[in-house]
């Protein structure tokens, strides 16, 4: 590891090896999606804003029935999921200039974008949940893998 590298240079190179194994797209799908990227990121980044914002209003108002009623893991998780939520969303926005310019920092926000999304969903205690967010991540990251090579 050399002077320069940071511990999420590390993260992102780790992944990277990882999807390098996968089946690359035909290259006019991948300009697609470097095309749409920056779209798709500034949609779901103001609709998980919106929604992340509403959901902590509304854990704010059920958190404490939800604690008397003998659920205060459910009541903490709701509202340490809706925190994550909004970074995640705060991220995806912050994304959109730099992947509108090709930048690699838009992407980096992106991929953080997408990992704090992952722990959102692992913190949110849902178990049943746990096997949609291996393989939506892993979907997520194996299309961002495939992007990144446009973004300098």
């Amino acid at each position: 590891m050399s002077v320069n590298t940071t511990s999420g240079d590390v993260v992102v190179s780790t992944l990277e090896e990882q999807f390098k194994k996968a089946p690359a797209l035909p290259s006019n799908a991948v300009s697609i999606m470097v095309s749409v990227t920056p779209w798709i990121a500034l949609v779901f980044g103001i609709l998980g804003l919106f929604a992340s914002l509403a959901g902590l209003g509304l854990g704010a108002m059920l958190g404490p029935i939800l604690a008397m009623t003998g659920s205060p893991m459910q009541a903490g998780g709701t509202v340490i999921y809706f925190v994550f939520a909004l970074v995640s969303s705060v991220l995806m926005l912050a994304a959109v200039p730099g992947l509108l310019s090709r930048k690699m920092s838009g992407w980096k926000l992106l991929f953080w974008s997408e990992v704090v999304s992952i722990v959102a969903s692992l913190l949110s205690f849902s178990v049943s949940g746990l096997l949609m967010t291996v393989v939506f991540a892993a979907i997520a990251f194996y299309l961002l893998f495939q992007i990144k090579s446009h973004y300098k």
